[in-house]
């Protein structure tokens, strides 16, 4: 069950993260190192919870997007390597708890850790993994970088509330939205690239580009991610294809798609977001609508919007294989529809 989302302008050859996993395999090999040794416990459950997850096939994006932003400004040291550790503890941290408020069974093709150990210790164990994140931050040693990535935790946590006061609620607006996925998608992002640069004296020009690039690049991906709910397939998701409308998630094809509707296809929507009557039936329907309306083209030229400003982030720096890596993963996060 699916719909096909053509990609206008799309490339011959589709981008891929590949150039930046090989510039940052070797330091990739010593985050994930450092990821197992910092997840043990003395506690058997919270190794087993953690790796669960962690071993889950995710591509570690937001880590390498910190080893990445680092090396572009020439850093040499070792401090990088615990900043990355750091953001994927976040970044797994948040997955935990969301699973739990989304009531989730499924994440990237796998049980989630709540239908195999239960709520509790899900968000117990990302509590740990948080705690875990934020000695490493110490040990580094950076005031900023400590700074910009508590700042990031906080803003996380309450895109995650506001995601609640929104929920089921069909009056939610684009502007609702977007502050949603910036808080909870981008925010982690802008975070990760920009501790690179700090850890690497780059000054503020840096840091600016780094932030913006981050942040730029979370909205287009998290945009291409709620796309592919209704438009991809259940294997590339890592989950089942609708999972968003069946757990009456509002995101902009279905905000589109209500905007657009005639007053009874606004009530079907009401009826199956906010009554939570979201039968295989109705998934056909709201397909149908989307379809009709449009709203997976008009979610992905939002995608495309901000990876354009993500690109003009890092135009100005210097051509190097670590530069164009980065602008790569541009494409790629949008080029997943096809």
């Amino acid at each position: 069950m699916g719909v096909v989302i053509p990609l206008e302008e799309s490339k011959n050859k589709l981008a891929s993260v590949k150039p930046l996993v090989d510039l940052t395999k070797a330091d990739m090999e010593r985050v994930n190192q450092l990821i197992l040794s910092k997840a043990g416990s003395d506690v058997q459950m919270i190794p087993e919870v953690a790796n669960h997850l962690i071993s889950s096939g995710g591509k570690r994006l937001r880590p390498m997007l910190t080893l990445a932003s680092s090396c572009l400004f020439g850093y040499k040291g070792e401090n990088h390597i615990k900043l990355a550790t750091s953001v994927e503890f976040m970044h797994t941290a948040t997955l935990l708890h969301d699973d739990v408020v989304d009531e989730s069974d499924l994440r990237r093709g796998k049980s989630t850790a709540r239908t195999i150990w239960g709520n509790q210790a899900s968000v117990l164990v990302g509590d740990f993994l948080l705690g875990q994140a934020f000695r490493m931050m110490v040990d580094v040693g950076s005031l900023d970088a400590l700074d910009v990535l508590s700042s990031a935790a906080c803003v996380i946590a309450e895109g995650e509330v506001l995601q609640l006061s929104v929920a089921k609620n069909m009056e939610t607006t684009e502007d609702d939205y977007l502050s949603v996925i910036r808080a909870k998608t981008a925010a982690l992002f802008a975070a990760a690239a920009e501790v690179g640069p700090i850890v690497a004296d780059a000054g503020k020009s840096g840091r600016n580009a780094m932030k913006s690039y981050g942040m730029n690049l979370g909205l287009a991906f998290q945009l291409v991610d709620d796309a592919l709910d209704y438009g991809g397939k259940a294997a590339d998701l890592g989950k089942n294809v609708g999972d968003d409308f069946r757990e009456g998630k509002i995101t902009l094809p279905v905000i589109l798609a209500y905007r657009r509707g005639t007053q009874e296809e606004r009530a079907f929507w009401r009826d199956a977001i906010e009554g939570g009557n979201s039968s295989d039936a109705n998934l056909e329907k709201a397909l149908g609508l989307i379809t009709k309306y449009g709203t997976l083209n008009d979610t992905i030229a939002r995608a495309v919007h901000y990876g354009t400003i993500a690109r003009d982030a890092l135009a100005p720096l210097p051509d190097t294989p670590w530069k164009s890596a980065m602008m790569e993963v541009i494409d790629f996060c949008i080029e997943r529809v096809n």
